[in-house]
């Protein structure tokens, strides 16, 4: 053992982890190739590129993998493998999550097909802790390229990069030299990979401590909604009651003054970590409402600034692989529905919104979690109904769902756009109405000083009495009243 490996800080984040032990530490390689130099190497450097032990972090236990550049470019060959491979399978032993601190230049050369072969193991490593229900969680530094990030890596279920870091399959000189061409500046960086949805968060100093303590439930981080959107309080209806009509509530629902899925979602979780996706009208989080862990997929009618916004196929993307996680760890899932309906246009259809609204619904019925939705505003057509096929539905009693906008309706029945408020009356789209259809298990206040309290403590209740399947059973119950036999 090294003084390096037995003794060396994990780097950038001293103060965080607690050393339990180190593990693996009398692995060393042989030199597989003989490759010109590399055993003097070995023989000169003061440890392995990876290192992997059992640590605390705010009272918990983890197991760390640090890949550090500094030895052999944090390089994975051999030993390093056969450590990430060992660390996986003694934290699925152990029942704890993984941390890994990463800055690779990829794949050992100097190792050959020794070395590639490790990106299959440490992959196949990760899935077995994955299906004993744990998680991963990993802070890409710079750089992070290669082997290492088309692996084991990239497959952390939360992922974080440190700003301005260097990250891609391939680095920017083997770009290059591969393409001819140098990528941009505005390529293979932290940030391009948030942009594209590729990690969920960038993260600088602190704050990387910060993001790894509230991804392993030791630190709450409260949801922030963007501050250059106006705020959108909680309305306090007064003695004013809830509207009958349907065209009345709806024009309630869809009002620019009206909290959206995203201001509930602040409201009801204490602690918010990003699932970060594309597009912004679908957000996603690993959540804690009243004290209970959760996946929480809320919709932001608010994201574009018009009220109105549309969820698109990578908003619906994000919600599955949100339902994913929550199935993986065994966490309920809470979804906050408003939405006028899913994107239609062009751009939508090619990306496949059909399939993805179907794949969003399959999620929800295949999981194995409970799941509770609760529809805050306005639920729009399949685009909606995608996050409310739930083991638990609820509605505020001022809310509307409908099977497609009125006005579309209006159209489509009678060519005629200005019959969409009959419509919205004969539809029967209020919270009352779906009620006593049986489509939803019960409305919730949607104003006043306890609404939130009524709204969180329903979920919870909820979560605790509400059975995976459930779903199914107020579904076809629902269909089975309006249903008659022929003869």
């Amino acid at each position: 053992m090294t003084r390096t490996e037995e003794d060396g800080k994990v780097a950038g984040a001293a103060r965080l982890f607690e050393v339990s032990a180190w593990w693996d530490t009398e692995l060393r390689v042989t030199d597989p190739l003989r490759f010109p130099g590399y055993a003097d190497m070995l023989g000169s450097t003061s440890g392995e590129s990876v290192r992997t032990g059992l640590v605390r972090i705010g009272g918990t236990r983890a197991a760390l993998i640090e890949s550090r550049y500094e030895n052999f470019g944090g390089t994975m060959g051999a030993v390093a493998g056969e450590r990430i491979a060992r660390a996986f399978r003694r934290a699925t032993d152990l029942r704890v999550p993984v941390v890994a601190l990463i800055a690779t230049g990829g794949a050992r050369l100097q190792e050959g097909m020794v070395s590639l072969i490790q990106m299959g193991r440490t992959a196949s490593a990760r899935i077995v802790h994955a299906n004993a229900g744990l998680l991963t969680a990993a802070v890409y530094r710079s750089p992070t390229t290669g082997g290492v990030y088309a692996s084991w890596g990239s497959l952390a279920d939360l992922r974080a990069a440190s700003a301005g870091a260097v990250m891609g399959f391939g680095g920017p000189r083997v770009v290059e030299q591969v393409t001819g061409q140098a990528p941009p500046p505005t390529s293979h960086t932290a940030e391009s990979a948030y942009a594209a949805g590729l990690v969920d968060a960038v993260v600088t100093g602190e704050d990387e401590t910060a993001w790894l303590e509230a991804v392993l439930g030791v630190r709450e981080r409260p949801l922030r909604v963007d501050l250059r959107r106006p705020p959108v309080p909680l309305p306090d209806r007064g003695d004013g009651g809830v509207p009958a009509a349907g065209r009345q509530v709806l024009l309630e629902a869809r009002s620019r003054k009206r909290p959206s899925g995203l201001e509930w979602a602040a409201a009801l979780c204490s602690s918010w970590v990003d699932l970060h996706g594309t597009d912004p009208v679908i957000r996603a989080g690993l959540a804690v409402v009243g004290g209970r862990r959760a996946v929480v997929v809320a919709m932001d009618r608010h994201a574009r600034a018009d009220g109105a916004a549309r969820p698109g196929p990578a908003d619906y993307r994000l919600a599955q692989r949100a339902i994913a996680l929550a199935d993986q760890l065994g966490l309920p899932i809470l979804t906050l529905i408003d939405t006028p309906g899913a994107e239609p246009g062009p751009r939508s259809e090619a990306g496949g919104i059909a399939a993805e609204i179907a794949r969003t619904l399959q999620a929800l019925a295949r999981t194995r979690s409970v799941s509770v939705s609760v529809c805050v505003g306005e639920g729009g057509s399949g685009g909606a109904v995608a996050l409310g096929y739930t083991d638990r539905a609820f509605m505020l009693d001022d809310a509307v769902f409908s099977v497609i906008g009125p006005e579309a309706a209006a159209v489509v029945l009678f060519r005629d756009p200005s019959r969409a408020g009959e419509m919205a009356d004969a539809m029967r789209i209020t919270g009352a109405d779906l009620r006593r259809l049986g489509i939803v298990d019960g409305l919730l206040p949607g104003a006043g000083p306890r609404a939130v309290r009524a709204v969180r403590d329903a979920v919870l209740t909820a979560f605790d009495t509400a059975a995976p399947g459930d779903r199914d059973v107020r579904s076809d119950r629902a269909t089975q009243v309006w249903l008659r036999t022929a003869g």
